[in-house]
């Protein structure tokens, strides 16, 4: 299909061009700006827009209860702790979050939680104004902090959480590495919140940040290797869904070792409504070897900070440069930059399947254990469904040897635990509730799935979301689809937080009580999927309801059991019958013919 609306970034944006949120940058004094003053103001519960803005980079979002009707906003604040790789966080670490959530991130019920995310942070909501300076505060004399936990800077960085304890690759090491690496200037953090300079570790080398920072966010990750018990043989391994990053890196294996580490850029699943926007995978662009891989990851970050659109947020991406400008274009910018030219990448190269790590595994390094718990939606709490989690995880950190990491599928890795304590550790956990969900064990098909917060306690968002999946695996377990081995990933609006176009049905939030559904991606996150857009250029089931979401899952789910071929997982089966053929089903049943009626302009869509 064609553009069906101008795209025209302003690439190597001049200072005339400026949008409002770059001139606001350079004006901040490196992200001081007003923001240690307004904080310390019980004056007013938000704050300005020029000090909302710069607060992202300190891991800090404004917010409101969007539940709450009227004039006057019930303002909150929402804090991201940046955790490279996932962690590890030790006992300490994890009862002083949890002591923290207990004072600050009571709910209108009273409940507190502690929020997990598909890019391995920790989320505080609820947060009054007062409560913000004590948790950035303590969080930064842990180890760990929110600075680079939003704003225009490299984001969290991602990496497998087991492979911490690989002997093959420690991708884990990496991310903290690269994190440390790409932080922001730290000074700025101390004097704002008035830390202690021993707590925080300045890096002997760092990316430097020009005066604008970064024209937008930019995502890191980084894929695994395993090594198979058995055959000893190596295979990749993809949880942190690498292709999804501004920039991923994958271990290249040849003849059973590492022989490099080839680098993709261009990824990124944001999109923007009334925008001409994408979400896509990114592309290879180098092979290099691990001593040059920082350089080359240097470079590349430095390319889009200054090639990157500074006029039109929209279009800021690191992957509409890529879009624009193509790989053999920034193949020979890195040249420039680095003045040798990396080896060529491998298009053909399989970053491998998704592994959520459920269960237990064997730590190849040390040879204690690992065990992955699904946490519904990445939220810890106790008034719950699914049991008293957040009593569990205190519970567990205090009686066991454990270290916590964070999965990227926003769930729970305990590690380090001894092969006589298995079978008590398990128990524990089931003794709180866990495993279950309103007394039913959870079905295959929920624990492969998410979704993001969506409301009450994002602004970006249009609906629900993390309290809109568990109802509707509910139902799908009541007709009889719990046991399929597929994922459906839910977004409250079209960021697309937890990455619903790269699972096998996505739901991004389009309206209040209202969802676009999106095909064609997978299961094992390899494929990006998409709206339903047919050859017609009509795009179908952009506005429909929650009751609607769950008909046309039956009517899919019914018609892939019917008439897939042997061992065909759902993803490959849409993909091989393609996108004109499932819109005619939807048209010819009568369940959903009505729902096909309405069609809706693809004007916003870029191929």
């Amino acid at each position: 299909m064609a553009q069906r609306r101008p795209f025209t970034p302003n690439f190597k944006t001049p200072q005339s061009d400026l949008c409002k949120e770059e001139l606001n940058k350079v004006g901040s004094n490196m992200i001081r700006g007003n923001v240690r003053q307004e904080f310390h103001d019980e004056s007013r519960a938000d704050l300005s827009w020029e000090t909302e803005a710069l607060a992202k980079s300190h891991g800090i979002y404004l917010e409101f209860n969007r539940a709450k009707t009227g004039t006057e906003k019930d303002w909150m604040y929402l804090i991201r702790i940046s955790i490279p790789g996932g962690g590890p966080l030790n006992r300490h670490q994890w009862n002083l979050i949890d002591d923290l959530s207990e004072k600050y991130t009571k709910d209108p019920d009273g409940v507190a939680s502690i929020r997990l995310t598909t890019r391995q942070n920790i989320q505080f909501h609820w947060v009054s104004k007062k409560g913000v300076i004590d948790i950035v505060k303590t969080i930064a004399e842990t180890g760990y902090n929110s600075l680079n936990g939003c704003g225009d800077n490299t984001r969290n960085v991602m990496a497998c959480p087991l492979s911490r304890f690989s002997d093959v690759f420690n991708g884990n090491a990496w991310a903290h590495k690269a994190g440390t690496y790409f932080q922001l200037p730290v000074e700025p953090f101390i004097e704002v919140w008035a830390i202690d300079p021993k707590n925080i570790r300045k890096p002997e080398e760092s990316f430097q940040y020009s005066p604008q920072l970064l024209n937008r966010k930019f995502k890191i990750g980084f894929s695994a290797v395993h090594r198979n018990a058995q055959t000893g043989q190596l295979y990749n391994e993809n949880c942190v869904e690498v292709l999804t990053n501004d920039m991923g890196v994958a271990p290249v294996i040849r003849d059973n070792k590492i022989s490099g580490y080839q680098i993709y850029i261009g990824g990124g699943q944001g999109e923007r409504n009334g925008k001409p926007a994408m979400a896509c995978l990114a592309q290879p662009v180098a092979i290099v070897d691990e001593a040059r891989l920082l350089k080359v990851m240097d470079a590349l970050v430095h390319i889009h900070e200054e090639w990157g659109d500074r006029q039109n947020r929209q279009w800021a991406r690191i992957k509409y440069l890529v879009k624009s400008k193509g790989i053999p274009w920034f193949r020979e910018q890195l040249k420039e930059h680095l003045g040798w030219m990396p080896d060529a990448p491998d298009a053909t190269y399989d970053v491998g399947p998704r592994d959520l790590h459920f269960g237990w595994t064997l730590q190849p390094s040390n040879g204690l254990w690992s065990y992955g718990a699904f946490i519904e939606t990445g939220r810890i709490q106790d008034e719950s469904p699914n049991g008293k989690l957040k009593s569990m995880m205190r519970a567990m950190v205090n009686k066991y040897p454990v270290d916590v990491l964070i999965t990227p599928n926003q769930d729970a890795l305990f590690t380090n635990i001894p092969e006589a304590a298995k079978h008590d550790f398990e128990n524990d956990l089931r003794s709180f509730g866990w495993g279950k969900r309103n007394g039913q064990p959870y079905s295959k098909l929920r624990t492969l799935s998410g979704a993001c917060v969506g409301r009450d306690t994002c602004r970006l968002t249009y609906t629900d979301s993390e309290r809109f999946i568990p109802k509707l695996i509910d139902e799908l377990d009541k007709l009889g689809w719990g046991d399929m081995t597929e994922s459906i990933g839910v977004t409250g609006c079209e960021r697309q937080c937890f990455r619903p176009s790269t699972k096998t049905i996505g739901f991004v939030g389009s309206g209040m009580d209202r969802y676009q559904m999106r095909l064609m991606g997978s299961e094992d996150a390899r494929f990006q999927g998409g709206p339903i857009i047919g050859s017609d250029d009509q795009m179908y089931l952009r506005m429909i309801t929650p009751y609607s979401v769950v008909v046309v899952f039956d009517n899919l789910f019914n018609h892939y059991k019917a008439n897939a071929r042997a061992g065909e997982s759902l993803g490959t089966f849409n993909r091989r019958v393609g996108m004109d053929y499932l819109i005619k089903m939807y048209k010819d049943d009568p369940a959903t013919s009505e729902l096909m009626a309405k069609t809706y302009p693809t004007d916003c869509v870029i191929d």
